[in-house]
């Protein structure tokens, strides 16, 4: 019995690993060069929004430093 659920579960588990390599073998691709350039243009377009390019105005920067409040 337990030859036969060890091959069993081998056959198993077989068989997921063809099916995640069929799934794999049918995605679509893009090469680096091309993931990169794309890459590039969309930071470009983009950079008027990014806060590490154009900064983050003080009124509204949750990590700015707290206002001291002390009572003497």
């Amino acid at each position: 019995i337990t030859c036969e659920t060890s091959g069993s579960s081998s056959v198993t588990a077989m068989k997921k690993v063809v099916q995640q390599l069929r799934l794999e073998a049918g995605l679509n691709r893009v090469k680096v060069s091309q993931a990169a350039a794309d890459l590039k243009q969309f930071c470009l377009q983009n950079v008027q929004h990014d806060p590490l390019q154009t900064g983050v105005s003080s009124s509204t920067n949750p990590f700015r430093p707290q206002k001291v409040c002390s009572f003497l």
